[in-house]
Formats: structure tokens, sequence, C-alpha cells
């Protein structure tokens, strides 16, 4: 192939914005302007419930295709609901995010488990993806 550049697989974000994450339950954040935020550095996907109320708002950073390669799975960061974090998540994405660049160590404070024993949807266009898929483990 001459003249066709590859372009890398980013990382990737989802966001929870359902039930509890993204709403007035989780006051003191502007959850349109977080999740625009975060668009602003990298893919963000919206999705229904993660399960996991108890630490809304929650956000998945994907690993890129070179993060993955590295062996990185997602990491999945519940209660951020204050804008350093939101900024933290971001400049870790631009950089490379899991299994490329280091995690800032204050993200450290808001690892969140993921929740593995139901099969949760995500919105995601005509299909929909679940917790057991690839995308997500």
């Amino acid at each position: 192939m001459t003249g066709t550049a590859v372009t890398p697989v980013p990382c990737r974000i989802v966001v929870c914005r359902d039930c509890c994450c993204g709403t007035a339950k989780v006051r003191g954040i502007d959850h349109a302007a977080q999740t625009a935020r975060l668009r602003s550095d990298a893919p963000v996907r919206v999705s229904a419930c993660l399960d996991v109320c108890a630490q809304a708002n929650v956000v998945v950073v994907q690993p890129s295709a070179a993060g993955r390669a590295a062996g990185a799975r997602p990491v999945w960061l519940g209660l951020v609901n204050d804008p350093r974090a939101t900024e933290d998540i971001a400049a870790w994405v631009r950089a490379g995010g899991p299994g490329v660049a280091p995690k800032p160590e204050m993200l450290d404070l808001y690892a969140c488990p993921p929740l593995r024993h139901r099969a949760v949807s995500w919105n995601v266009g005509p299909t929909e993806m679940h917790l057991s898929s690839p995308l997500v483990q």
C-alpha cells in the first residue's frame, strides 16, 4: 500500500451516564462538561449503568492498540467528581494511556474494580456490548 497511513487505534473512554452517574444525584460537577472535556482528547462512549453506582461517576479508560499489545487492560475509575481528576485522565490519555504512559499517581485514589457478576449493556449504537466483551476485559 502506497500513500496510505495507518492511524493507530487510540485509547477510548467510557463514561457511565445513567441512574446515578451523570445525574443530579452526583452534585458539584458539570457532567456534560466532563464528557465534552474527555471527548476532546479521546473517543468517548456514553454507557448505560455499569452497576457500580456507589462509585458514581464511573469512567473506564480502555487502552490503545499499543497499550493492548503491551498487555494493558481497561482501567476503571470511580468517584470522578472533581475537574482535576478529569484533567488527570485527559492528560494520561493524551500521553498514551494504559500500557503506554504511566498512570498519574492521583488516579490511584479513584481505582474502582469492575463488577463482573452481571452482564451490563452499553449503549454503543445499533449493537450492545456486555462486560464479557473483549472490549472491556
